[in-house]
């Protein structure tokens, strides 16, 4: 563990089992790390709130990175150490960009309140949408009749169907028209073959999270581990040393990083044995 001074895990498909469970081998990893003074941060897409349905307060972490990286929190106390939002032009520009093609979005709140959100519906019905809303109607307001928020958000979640020359050919027309964002592939937690984009400030990634966190704590990049499943994971397996893709991440992204087992089999924990 010489080597190691920080490790970064995902949370939906790598360190948390199917049913949301952690594994006793994970969580005794965990402790062991702990006492080993390496550093244990969590890197998610799930906003804090979300979080915290899955991650009791007493489990041994040091830090969650959340929201992809929009915010980071001190675990144990809970304390807000780093936030990155959208501004208000921009965020607006988008809204205008989305409703002129009749673009059915959400759009979240600045952090730290970005566990609610605005959304807009257009003409043209879709089932991924409906299904989403439906498990957030409830944190959920329409977009303001002016159409434009005034102030700063966080993200925006645009459903696209399984069409990747469509979502790659948005994602382009978006980045080439505001230079302060980040287009981020992410697939569906519905298992339904929809492809999810995300848009974030240009700086907001796991990677990032992990880089401020090695800054605050003063630990050199190279002596860092990370593990996750997904295409949102790629900031923070590029920047991390010993990177690790779990058995059921895509096909296509396995040749790039070393290969861990699946998260139902502690994928964090028998990772980590070998540095022990």
């Amino acid at each position: 563990m010489k080597a190691i001074r920080l490790v970064a895990t995902d949370l939906d498909g790598t360190f948390l089992k199917d049913d949301k469970s952690i594994s006793d081998e994970d969580l005794q990893m965990l402790e062991v790390l702990g006492e080993r003074k390496v550093l244990r941060v969590v890197a998610t897409g799930r906003n804090l709130k979300k979080v915290h349905e899955v991650l009791p307060k007493h489990l041994p972490f040091d830090y969650v990175a959340f929201s992809s990286g929009a915010g980071i929190c001190e675990w144990k106390s809970q304390r807000l150490v780093y936030r990155q939002n959208m501004i208000k032009e921009t965020t607006n520009a988008i809204i205008r960009y989305f409703i002129e093609r009749d673009t059915n979005f959400h759009l979240f709140r600045a952090v730290p309140e970005n566990s609610t959100c605005w959304y807009y519906k257009g003409s043209k019905a879709c089932n991924e949408f409906e299904r989403y809303f439906e498990f957030h109607n409830s944190v959920s307001e329409p977009l303001p009749s002016s159409q434009q928020i005034d102030g700063e958000a966080c993200q925006f979640l645009v459903i696209f169907p399984n069409q990747m020359e469509l979502f790659l050919k948005v994602k382009q027309d978006l980045e080439e028209r505001f230079d302060d964002i980040k287009v981020v592939r992410t697939s569906s937690p519905l298992d339904t073959g929809y492809i999810w984009m995300e848009i974030f400030h240009k700086d907001v990634s796991k990677g990032n999270a992990v880089k401020f966190l090695c800054d605050h704590e003063n630990i050199h990049h190279h002596l860092t581990f990370g593990i996750g499943n997904d295409y949102n994971d790629l900031d923070l397996l590029n920047f991390t040393s010993y990177s690790y893709l779990v058995e059921n991440g895509p096909e296509e992204l396995k040749a790039n990083y070393r290969q861990a087992v699946s998260n139902q089999q502690s994928a964090f924990s028998n990772s980590l044995k070998k540095y022990l």
